[in-house]
C-alpha cells in the first residue's frame, strides 16, 4: 500500500542536513540549527501551555493538514547482531566476537511527514483511487501552499537541507519536496464512522484459476502415461507433457498470487466525513449544539421549537465551510471568535 489511502496522502518526505564541510566557519552545526528551528516552531494550541502562548502552528494556516511532524533523524537504531544458528556460524568459520557491518546514515535528516486530504482544492470530494502522476500533483499542491502559507517559518527550517539554497518559490519548493519524498508503506487512518467496504479477494475464481489448468495438465499427463493419449506427431513425450503441465500450473499460480497482491495494494475507500472541513465542522457542530442542549433544559416546546430554527440559521450544520471551527485548536473558545 503506497501513501495514498482512504482518500488521504500520507506524505513522508526526508532532506539531508548539511554537514560542517558545507561551511567550516560555521559556529552552529546545521543540525542543530534544524534542531533549535523546530524547537522555535509553534505547536497546536491543544493544551493549556500552549494555549497560554497564544501561537498557534503555522501548519493550521491551511485546510487539507489533518497531522504533521518534523524531526531530526541523526541517525538509525542499532538492533543488535543479526540471529544466526550458532551450528551453522561455526561450520562457515564465523567467529561472534567479530562485529558485523552496522547501518549508518550518511548525513542526520529532516524527516516531515503529513497526513492530508488528497485534494488539490480546499474542501474538494476525497477521491477512492489517484493515479502515480495524480499523487505527485496532489504533492505538489499541498508543498505550493505550504509555501504560501508558511514560507518563512520553512525557510528557516530547510536553509540548513541539503540542495536547498536554490528554492525561491512555491513551485521551487513543491520540486525540492518532491526529491526528498519516500514511499509510505503503512499508512495509518482512524477518521471512519463506519468500516469501508474492503477489497476481498474472489477466492473462488482464484481457485480455480490454479485448479482447472492444474487438473487438466495432470488429466494429460495420466492418459499420456496410460498410453490413451497418442501425441507422437507433436513430439510430445511423457516428460514433457509433464513440463508443460508444470508450467501452464505455475503460471496460474503466479497469476493469482500477483492478482491478490495488486488487490491488496488497493487503497481503502475514503469515509463519508473524512476531510478536514467535515472533521472541522463536526468539532464546531458539537460544541455548539452541546451549548445549545445544556441552555435549554426544561425550556417552553415552542420556545425550544424557535430557538432551534434560530440555531440551524447561525450555524448552517449543512455548510462544511463556515462558519466552523479553525484548525490547530481544541475549542471554538481557543481560536479568538468563531471562523466565517
Amino acid at each position: 500500500m503506497a501513501d495514498l489511502d482512504s482518500g488521504h496522502i500520507f506524505l513522508t518526505t526526508l532532506a539531508p542536513i548539511k554537514g560542517a564541510k558545507d561551511d567550516p566557519d560555521i559556529g552552529v552545526s546545521y543540525e542543530q540549527r534544524v534542531r533549535i528551528a523546530l524547537a522555535e516552531l509553534p505547536t497546536a494550541l491543544q493544551s493549556p501551555a500552549t494555549q497560554n502562548i497564544g501561537l498557534n502552528s503555522p501548519f493550521a494556516r491551511n485546510r487539507r493538514t489533518h497531522l504533521a511532524r518534523m524531526f531530526v533523524l541523526s541517525d538509525v537504531v542499532y538492533n543488535g547482531r543479526n540471529a544466526q544458528n550458532p551450528v551453522v556460524a561455526t561450520a562457515k568459520g564465523i567467529n561472534p566476537v567479530d562485529p558485523l557491518p552496522i547501518d549508518e546514515l550518511n548525513a542526520p535528516y529532516l524527516v516531515f511527514c503529513a497526513d492530508i486530504d488528497a485534494v488539490t482544492s480546499d474542501g474538494a470530494p476525497l477521491p477512492h483511487n489517484l493515479t502515480a502522476k495524480q499523487q505527485k500533483e496532489v504533492r505538489a499542491s499541498y508543498a505550493r501552499e505550504l509555501w504560501n502559507t508558511m514560507g518563512p517559518e520553512l525557510k528557516d527550517i530547510y536553509c540548513n537541507c541539503v540542495g536547498f539554497d536554490d528554492v525561491a518559490t512555491a513551485d521551487d519548493f513543491a520540486t525540492y519536496l518532491d526529491r526528498c519524498h519516500v514511499e509510505t508503506t503503512m499508512p495509518f487512518h482512524d477518521y471512519y464512522l463506519e468500516l469501508p467496504k474492503f477489497n476481498d479477494l474472489p477466492v473462488k475464481s482464484l481457485l480455480a484459476a490454479v485448479g482447472v489448468p492444474a487438473a487438466i495438465t495432470v488429466l494429460m499427463l495420466l492418459l499420456r502415461i496410460l498410453g490413451c493419449l497418442n501425441l507422437p506427431m507433436l513430439g510430445f513425450s511423457t516428460l514433457w507433457t509433464a513440463v508443460v503441465a508444470g508450467l501452464v500450473t505455475a503460471g496460474a499460480a503466479m497469476f493469482s498470487l500477483g492478482y491478490a497482491l495488486r488487490n491488496g495494494a488497493k487503497p481503502l475507500a475514503p469515509g463519508k466525513y473524512d476531510d478536514l472541513p467535515s472533521v472541522l465542522k463536526a468539532l464546531y457542530t458539537q460544541q455548539t449544539f452541546s451549548d445549545f442542549i445544556v441552555a435549554h433544559q426544561g425550556a417552553d416546546p415552542d420556545k425550544l421549537y424557535a430557538d432551534f430554527a434560530a440555531f440551524l440559521t447561525e450555524h448552517k450544520p449543512q455548510d462544511k465551510h463556515a462558519p466552523t471551527q479553525t484548525p490547530g485548536v481544541i475549542s471554538i473558545r481557543e481560536q479568538g471568535g468563531i471562523s466565517i
